[in-house]
């Protein structure tokens, strides 16, 4: 028999060619740090790897099991539009679109300086500056719910960091609860990795709260997560103290960690209050998630976070580490933002946000006058973020989990929202038909 001898690359950075045996020293390693293995005997024809006959790619397992509903209807439209009527889009919530709503004179600037340093051009750690996770944990820190920098993981957008949260806590087989309606991209996400999505209710005739005693019946031996979405969307709710604390009293009762999406924290309108979830818990670990997209009108800009409020240090070292592992499966948040963060959240002026959120709250108020009265329509008026739902008597619109409603988004200008609203009122006399049973049908 020959002796067939091969290298196994131990480290360094090239692979000698040479199977030449020179230079091994008594464990099997050269000086280049090279294992070498001897076979004895020859490799058997029948053995070796056949050759594919033809073209075979077929798409991942994961890639097939990944829809985003918003995404698919909008993007997938094929409509032709009304020459007389410019379209007006109340779908996506993208607060630049039609331009009336920039970002503060402050916040570009932050990122022109940070272009200006020429300090933030190459890469950051996966999970962002330390500097950058510094000033995020001290934005956010309250005596109910501390912070330091290694609470704060920077992602890329929020969207990563619900994806993160997700992927560290659940396997597949396992199943988190979401709300209904809720936000699309929780579904997506888990049944995209195998994880079991069960939808728990929220009450339109109560301001969209949870319906507690439907959630917990929910919850089995594999659930794994809870994710709460306040303030809401697509619904514009906002919980009170009081709901909340009820809410952390059934995932204490259940040891369910909770995944806080607070994308549109503080974004609520006058007259109501925003308490984030983690500064009302005494036990229940929570990963809460935000960024700067909707609060800072730069959703482009893609800088999300997640803060880790881990109580009685029950996610421990595991949790943590596993973020970071996940993290570094891409390079996470945009450098260049990182660069600016302390700028845009130290120096942002109060009266842009509240700017934003008097148009915001001023069109939602247009929106609910105007279709409130128009038969076969039912809204709920909300008390933040950037939407409203509204009830039609017959639909089929599924994008939310939740027939019979469709979201309006507020961001559009005021005349936009007033001629989106006509149009609204105009379709619904047109089709609307009184039914038999005393209850409002519109036709199909």
């Amino acid at each position: 028999m020959e002796d067939n001898s091969y290298v196994v690359k131990m480290n360094g950075n090239g692979v000698n060619e040479n199977n030449s045996l020179n230079g091994v020293n008594g464990k099997g390693l050269n000086r280049n740090g090279i294992q070498h293995k001897t076979v004895k005997g020859s490799v058997s024809k029948s053995k070796q790897k056949s050759r594919r006959q033809r073209w075979n790619i077929r798409p991942s397992e994961i890639s097939i099991n990944t829809l985003n509903p918003i995404r698919a209807i909008v993007d997938g439209m094929k409509l032709s539009p009304n020459p007389g009527k410019p379209m007006i889009a109340l779908s996506i919530g993208d607060p630049t679109v039609f331009g009336n709503l920039p970002t503060d004179e402050k916040v570009t600037q932050a990122l022109k300086d940070a272009i200006d340093s020429h300090k933030y051009n190459g890469y950051a750690p996966s999970v962002g500056y330390q500097k950058s996770r510094d000033v995020v944990a001290n934005f956010y820190t309250c005596p109910e719910a501390p912070l330091e920098a290694e609470d704060v993981v920077l992602t890329s957008g929020c969207s990563q960091a619900i994806d993160l949260a997700i992927t560290v806590l659940c396997n597949p087989g396992d199943n988190i609860l979401i709300p209904c309606p809720g936000f699309s991209l929780y579904k997506t996400l888990a049944v995209s990795l195998g994880i079991q999505v069960k939808l728990y209710n929220l009450l339109p005739e109560k301001s969209w709260e949870i319906d507690l005693q439907h959630m917990e019946s929910l919850i089995d031996d594999r659930t794994t997560c809870l994710i709460i979405n306040n303030p809401s969307n697509p619904c514009g709710s906002v919980y009170s103290k009081e709901h909340l604390q009820n809410v952390l009293s059934v995932a204490s009762k259940n040891c369910i960690p909770i995944l806080a999406d607070e994308i549109y924290g503080d974004m609520v309108f006058p007259g109501c209050k925003y308490q984030s979830m983690a500064s009302l818990s005494s036990d229940v670990p929570i990963l809460a998630c935000g960024g700067l997209a909707k609060r800072w009108l730069v959703p482009g800009w893609r800088m999300g976070w997640i803060l880790i409020h881990d109580r009685n240090q029950i996610f421990g070292k595991e949790i943590r580490q596993g973020l970071v592992h996940l993290s570094q499966r891409i390079m996470g948040a945009c450098t260049i933002v990182q660069g600016a963060i302390e700028s845009i959240l130290n120096d942002t002026p109060q009266e842009f946000y509240y700017r934003t959120l008097s148009f915001l709250k001023s069109n939602s108020e247009i929106c609910f006058s105007e279709l409130s009265t128009v038969p076969g329509l039912t809204l709920v008026l909300p008390a933040g973020a950037m939407y409203l739902m509204v009830s039609l008597t017959r639909s089929e619109l599924l994008a939310f989990e939740y027939p019979n409603y469709f979201r309006i988004v507020v961001t559009v200008p005021e005349e936009m929202m007033m001629e989106a609203c006509a149009r609204i009122r105009e379709f619904c006399q047109r089709h609307y038909r009184p039914c038999s049973q005393d209850s409002n049908e519109l036709d199909q």
